[in-house]
C-alpha cells in the first residue's frame, strides 16, 4: 500500500531533479541566509526555511513569507557549499502553496504569479496591463498614480501595446505549458 509521502519530499519532487543536491544534504552553515538580499525582509531565513522544511514542519513553512519575497539573484544557490538550489526550493514553494491555496494572506506574490500564469496560458506572453492590478493596489494611492504615470507614458511611447500579443500556434503552446505545469493543466 502506497503511502503519502510527507512534506519535504512532497517539496523535493517539486523541484528539477537535474538541479543540484537535495535538500536533506542541508549543512545548515547559514551562507544562503548571509548572501539574501532580501532576508531582512522575511519572517525566516532561507537557512531556517530549509531546516523546517527538513523538518516537516508544513503548517509554519506554509504561513511564512519568505518564499514569497525571494528576489530569484540566485546568490543562495551559487554560494552554496553543498550546491542545493535553494532558489529552485524557493519556487518549489511557491508551486506547492498556490496548488494547496495555503499561503500568509496579504501578500502580493500569489495573486501576481495565478495571474501571470493565467495571462501566459491565454496569450502565450506576458502582458503587463492585465498584470498590474494583481499587485498595483498595494503600493497606496501615491504609488498607484505613479504606476499610471508610468504606464501612459509607456502606452504613449509604444513601448506597451494596447492589445496582448498571442504566440503562433497558440493551442500547442497550451499543451506544452499544461504538460509543463506541475499539477497537469493551468488554472
Amino acid at each position: 500500500m502506497a503511502t503519502k509521502p510527507v512534506f519535504s519530499q512532497e517539496v523535493s519532487n517539486l523541484m528539477s531533479p537535474t538541479r543540484g543536491n537535495p535538500i536533506r544534504t542541508c549543512i545548515q552553515c547559514g551562507t544562503c541566509s548571509g548572501s539574501c538580499p532580501v532576508a531582512p525582509f522575511m519572517d525566516h531565513t532561507p537557512r531556517r526555511l530549509i531546516a523546517m522544511v527538513n523538518a516537516d514542519l508544513e503548517d509554519e513553512v506554509l504561513a511564512s513569507n519568505t518564499y514569497w519575497y525571494c528576489a530569484s539573484c540566485y546568490q543562495c544557490t551559487v554560494r552554496c557549499p553543498r550546491g542545493i538550489d535553494i532558489a529552485e526550493v524557493m519556487y518549489a514553494l511557491d508551486r506547492y502553496s498556490l496548488k494547496k491555496n495555503r499561503y500568509k494572506k496579504g501578500l502580493v506574490g500569489p495573486g501576481f504569479s495565478e495571474t501571470f500564469v493565467n495571462i501566459v496560458h491565454g496569450t502565450g506572453r506576458s502582458y503587463e496591463p492585465l498584470l498590474a492590478p494583481s499587485y498595483i493596489f498595494s503600493y497606496g494611492p501615491k504609488g498607484f498614480f505613479g504606476e499610471v504615470q508610468t504606464a501612459m507614458g509607456l502606452m504613449l511611447k509604444g513601448r506597451i501595446p494596447l492589445l496582448p500579443s498571442r504566440v503562433k500556434r497558440l493551442q500547442g503552446f497550451r499543451q506544452m505549458f499544461s504538460r509543463a505545469s506541475s499539477d497537469g493543466g493551468a488554472s
